[in-house]
This record gives C-alpha cells, sequence and structure tokens, in this order.
C-alpha cells in the first residue's frame, strides 16, 4: 500500500487567526507539524494542503511539500479529497495542521487496521479514547462516539452518548480523537456526496460518512493529541518544547 499523510491548513480560524504562521521556538506551527509527520518515517510522502500562499511559502521554502487548494471547502475531508484527487496512493493520513507534537504512535495505530483488512471492508479508520470526567463528557466541544461490538463507528455527537437513564450498567464514554485514515475513493466519494441533516446540525464532517453508509472502524488508545486552538494553547505548547 502507498500510504501518505495530508495536512490540511487554512490561514484563517475563527478562534486563533493565523495560528499555523505563529512561531513556536524558532518555526512557525504548521511547519513544526509538517516535520512531525516526516519525522514519524510511516509515509511515503507528507503533503501540507492550503488556500495559504503565505503557508504554502513557508513549507516549500523549507525544503516540504505543499499544495494549493483550487476552491474553498466546508471541510478537511473536502480539501484533502481535492488534493489526492490525481495521486497515486491507497491510504491516506490526514494530520490536523495545529499539532507540532504529532507522535508515530497513534498514527500507527490507525494505520494497522488497513493492514488487517485483505477484502477492504474498512472505508476509514479513527481513534477514540475512554473519559470518565462528567465535565469531559458533557462537554460539546469533547465528541462523543458510539461503537458496535467490533469496534465500528455508530454514531458521533457532541452530546452526551449513550444518555445515562440508567446509572449502573457498565457504559463506557469514549471521546473522537480527530486522526483519521481513509481509504483514497472514501474520501472521493465524500467529496461528491451532499451535506445532509445529522453533519449540518452536529457540524460534524464524519457523519457524512455515516449517513451514506462507510464503515468507520475505531481504534481505542490513550493518546491524548496537543492541539493549539487559542493564543493559551500556544504558551502551553512554547513552555513544552522548553521541557523537551
Amino acid at each position: 500500500m502507498k500510504i501518505i499523510a495530508v495536512i490540511p491548513a487554512r490561514y484563517a480560524s475563527t478562534r486563533f487567526p493565523a495560528k499555523l504562521m505563529q512561531d513556536l521556538g524558532g518555526k512557525t506551527v504548521i511547519l513544526r507539524t509538517y516535520e512531525a509527520a516526516v519525522s514519524t518515517k510511516l509515509f511515503d510522502d507528507v503533503f501540507v494542503v492550503t488556500d495559504s500562499d503565505l503557508i504554502f511559502d513557508e513549507i516549500v521554502s523549507n525544503g516540504g511539500k505543499a499544495i494549493m487548494s483550487i476552491k474553498e471547502h466546508e471541510s478537511g475531508s473536502d480539501r484533502i479529497a481535492e488534493a489526492v484527487a490525481n495521486l497515486d496512493v491507497d491510504i491516506v493520513v490526514n494530520v490536523q495542521g495545529d499539532e507540532p507534537f504529532t507522535e508515530a504512535e497513534p498514527l500507527a495505530q490507525v494505520l494497522s487496521v488497513f493492514k488487517n483488512d485483505p477484502n477492504k471492508k474498512i472505508d476509514l479508520a479513527s481513534l477514540m479514547r475512554e473519559i470518565t470526567n462528567e465535565d469531559e463528557i458533557n462537554n460539546p466541544n469533547n465528541v462523543k462516539v458510539v461503537v458496535d461490538q467490533s469496534q465500528f463507528a455508530l454514531y458521533f455527537s457532541r452530546s452526551v452518548i449513550p444518555y445515562p437513564r440508567e446509572k449502573n450498567v457498565g457504559v463506557r464514554y469514549f471521546q473522537h480523537i480527530g486522526i483519521y485514515a481513509f481509504r483514497k475513493q472514501a474520501l472521493l466519494d465524500f467529496y461528491s456526496l451532499p451535506m445532509k441533516s445529522l453533519e449540518a446540525s452536529e457540524k460534524l464532517e464524519q457523519l457524512r460518512y455515516l449517513e451514506f453508509g462507510k464503515r468507520i472502524k475505531m481504534v481505542e488508545t490513550t493518546h491524548v493529541g496537543i492541539g493549539i486552538d487559542t493564543a493559551e494553547d500556544l504558551e502551553r505548547a512554547r513552555a513544552m518544547l522548553k521541557d523537551i
């Protein structure tokens, strides 16, 4: 299998504009994310896909590979699908542009799914981690996922799922960790399909895959991503970098 990583990178950000071009220990956030993905040695190629000349030039001028988006996109999947449409590739991994501490282990966990799927029954794979703190469970910014007995996703929601009507039945709650690995065809299918009501309501693109019958294999992990969504996150990342 030919496996690549694609890092969707928008310049604009609602909560933290231009966050990917912020300085993080002498390098921009997006450059550190790109270098971290390359350093995992899991991929045949790594690309940044962006709508920004600044981000494009930042990656290319530092020896990396970047692709300019041709048009505006609603989601990261749309941006990636456009970028890989003409690439010879089997599996595409979406690495978040605001995670400069990306590690090999969780990415390898996701990729392992496809190595054990000779009949190609899995369209995409992602990660989940168990959460037990009530504040985490109730937080709508933590996307929850429920799975079947074979660990295929049944539904994703910002709400508490399942609803705890009975308290002592051994229910486990899982937070979705937004690392994805896709079969190329699943991405291309996504790109051609319309947004339906579930995705529009929850603002979760993974629901489009489920609404159209795609199979998402979930892998349990203890990994916790370190994303940069706010100026405070950036300061924490700078402090972490000093300790490495």
